[in-house]
């Protein structure tokens, strides 16, 4: 009984390989969302009167809850300027150092992590910034006195770069969102520095610093009078949602890379026109012969031209008729 082929199936697109980050294209990324999340700050400024209402509603919670931590915190961090001083010097400049360090350090030795983590830092950061937008909220430092908090970052401003009005260089409080108090992307950043420390440091004293950083962070935001303690809560909450939203959003950033891929041979990691056969003179070639007749002389005089590899074997003389 004659047997015939199975039809040959199409060829499925391959998604294009997946390669090592390159700095040139993180370090745009990385800016370019640093400098939405600025933006962001800046411009969603919110009505100030409904800003102290959210702030006020949070701290009546609190009490009711008896959660209002950020109360004998501030109080002791007021009392002790050897607490005082350095806490303020962490809410100011750590996150600025401590981020970027690890993203650089999980680049350079973690690049198979790389790419998942920094995807969930940024999706957070997003949502960060909704929550700005939707509850503008005063921190406690700029609720009125009667309410005992005391801004310690005012209080000890001779002692550091920062001025009284806010936590920026002085002279630029006024080029700063004061009330972009919720979330606190403070201790949500930490929390993400932490998980990595734990997950990738390898050694103890990083998982001791994964557990470390995070914690103090949380209590520095609340000694300062920068933050609620449900604020933390909040940006806690946020990175959760992050982590969980970030495999969608890479399989979203793959299928986007892959339509361009097919459009952009360059960006699939091969040369422009590889792997498509060359047309000339209406004959069909392989995309490693450039002239039509090259295949006659490769499998010999005897091969007709129109010779497939099955007929002639590869690489042999074609039988004689």
């Amino acid at each position: 009984m004659p047997q015939t082929e199975a039809p040959a199936r199409a060829p499925r697109a391959e998604a294009p390989p997946r390669t090592r980050p390159r700095w040139w294209t993180e370090l745009p990324l990385i800016l370019l969302v640093y400098g939405c999340y600025s933006a962001g700050r800046l411009l969603v400024r919110g009505d100030v009167a409904g800003a102290v209402d959210h702030g006020l509603s949070i701290l009546h919670i609190e009490k009711v809850l008896r959660i209002n931590f950020e109360h004998p915190l501030n109080r002791l961090f007021t009392r002790e300027p050897w607490l005082g001083v350095p806490a303020d010097f962490w809410y100011a400049s750590l996150h600025y150092v401590v981020t970027p360090a690890i993203l650089v350090w999980l680049f350079r030795r973690r690049a198979a992590s790389y790419r998942t983590a920094r995807t969930w830092l940024m999706t957070s950061t997003f949502i960060g910034l909704i929550g700005f937008t939707l509850l503008p909220t005063c921190p406690p430092r700029l609720l009125s006195p009667g309410h005992g908090f005391v801004d310690t970052m005012a209080h000890y401003s001779s002692y550091g770069w920062w001025g009284g009005d806010a936590s920026a260089p002085r002279g630029m409080g006024g080029m700063t969102n004061q009330y972009a108090a919720m979330p606190s992307l403070h201790v949500g950043w930490a929390l993400w520095c932490g998980v990595m420390l734990w997950r990738h440091g390898g050694t103890r004293w990083a998982k001791a610093a994964g557990v470390a950083y995070p914690t103090l962070t949380a209590i520095v935001v609340m000694g300062t009078a920068n933050h609620y303690f449900l604020d933390a809560v909040a940006g806690v909450a946020v990175m959760g949602v992050g982590l969980l939203l970030a495999p969608y959003v890479l399989r979203a950033a793959d299928r986007a890379r892959t339509l361009l891929a097919a459009r952009v041979p360059a960006l699939a990691g091969r040369p422009d026109g590889a792997g498509s056969p060359v047309v000339s003179g209406e004959c069909q070639t392989s995309a490693g012969e450039r002239i039509p007749r090259q295949r006659e002389t490769r499998f010999g005089s005897g091969a007709e031209p129109g010779a497939s590899p099955q007929d002639t074997g590869d690489g042999a003389p074609a039988a004689a008729r």
